[in-house]
């Protein structure tokens, strides 16, 4: 059971709350900048073949803020995130 006092929450509700997101792969952004978090338990999302990473997940439409699965099945109905297919 989700409660309000969970870890992973941190003022989310400010960016997140009725997102539409996206389920992709992760892509590298640019050279320089070549990983991302999970925007609830900062798992770490990057390209490649690196262990302990995650390589698809979901994001909103400009790529900047990403979601790992089991966040998103924990957190879809608090923030009432609507998945858009692409």
């Amino acid at each position: 059971m989700l409660e309000q006092n969970d870890w992973r929450l941190t003022n989310q509700e400010d960016y997140l709350m009725n997102a539409q997101l996206y389920k992709r792969p992760y892509v590298q952004p640019t050279f320089t900048w070549d990983h991302d978090h999970c925007s609830f338990c900062w798992e770490k999302f990057m390209e490649g073949n690196c262990d302990d990473t995650l390589h698809e997940g979901y994001c909103t439409k400009n790529e900047k803020r990403w979601i790992c699965e089991q966040c998103f099945q924990d957190f879809k109905e608090m923030f009432q995130f609507s998945l858009v297919e692409a």
